[in-house]
């Protein structure tokens, strides 16, 4: 069976988010598609099977697409839509726009000279009183603003810098399950690079710290639309490997636009 893996969000090898990517004629048993995700240990391993309606002329390809972590089936995952995206433009020729059926819905990639750009649900920020007691007192003196989305909490810390600098308590993220914590802050200062960043724990699903996430920017994009008076934002993920994305609020949508790149082709070996 062929399996490549992709570094998303990225121009070059060794940066961005690794995800691992299956084309599949047909599903596999979900209990294989979990094992092969926790063999690969990466955040995400994706799996597209052709949606019915790819067969007709004059259609966009069309394809249903399933992620996993090392441990579960998640709903919503941006990097490994992209990297799924990658691989069917560059080794199964598709150049149309593709759409892809998963759980939170429809979700577009459209390719261009600039790489590829994702068009997902905006999920709308929903204000918090008061951040969860399991993680209640792993920001310390700092300041954080909570709010949250269907699968994650988040916090607003006052800096850049604090953002940078913040040390994940990982036994107390971990209490939180499979709800991660994007952690965020506008940028530095005016005129630079991004206009906001944000980093991503969720060890609860086997993922200490995410690289760099698409489907967070579909909540961390309206919130800051809102705040900065702007609907074209750039934001940067501030893991080690980082991230640059670029992005625009498009009513109901978020536009996320980035490249992809192949590290990997390999042949995996399981029985059906």
């Amino acid at each position: 069976m062929q399996m490549f893996q992709v570094d998303a969000f990225t121009d070059r090898l060794f940066a961005g988010n690794p995800a691992a990517v299956l084309i599949l004629d047909d599903w596999l048993p979900d209990q294989l598609m979990q094992s092969i995700a926790s063999e690969n240990n990466l955040a995400e391993t994706a799996f597209a099977c052709p949606n019915p309606s790819a067969s007709e002329p004059g259609k966009n390809s069309s394809w249903d697409l399933r992620w996993f972590t090392p441990t579960h089936e998640v709903n919503f995952c941006g990097h490994a839509t992209l990297a799924t995206a990658h691989i069917l433009a560059t080794e199964h020729g598709i150049q149309s726009d593709m759409l892809f059926e998963t759980r939170v819905g429809t979700l577009h990639v459209r390719q261009s000279a600039d790489g590829y750009q994702l068009d997902v649900p905006a999920f709308q920020p929903e204000q918090l009183d008061s951040f969860p007691a399991e993680i209640s007192e792993i920001f310390g003196a700092t300041p954080a603003r909570p709010f949250k989305n269907f699968e994650n909490i988040f916090a607003e810390l006052p800096s850049e810098h604090a953002v940078r600098n913040f040390i994940p308590d990982l036994h107390a993220i971990t209490q939180l399950g499979i709800t991660g914590l994007v952690i965020t802050a506008p940028g530095a200062e005016d005129g630079a690079e991004h206009d906001f960043v944000s980093r991503y724990f969720v060890p609860g699903a086997g993922i200490p710290e995410d690289p760099v996430t698409g489907s967070t920017h579909a909540t961390l994009v309206p919130y800051w639309a809102e705040k900065l008076g702007k609907t074209q934002l750039r934001a940067f993920q501030a893991s080690v490997r980082g991230g640059l994305l670029v992005c625009d609020l498009a009513g109901d949508r978020v536009l996320i636009s980035g490249h992809a790149v192949t590290f990997m082709e390999a042949r995996i070996r399981v029985s059906k």
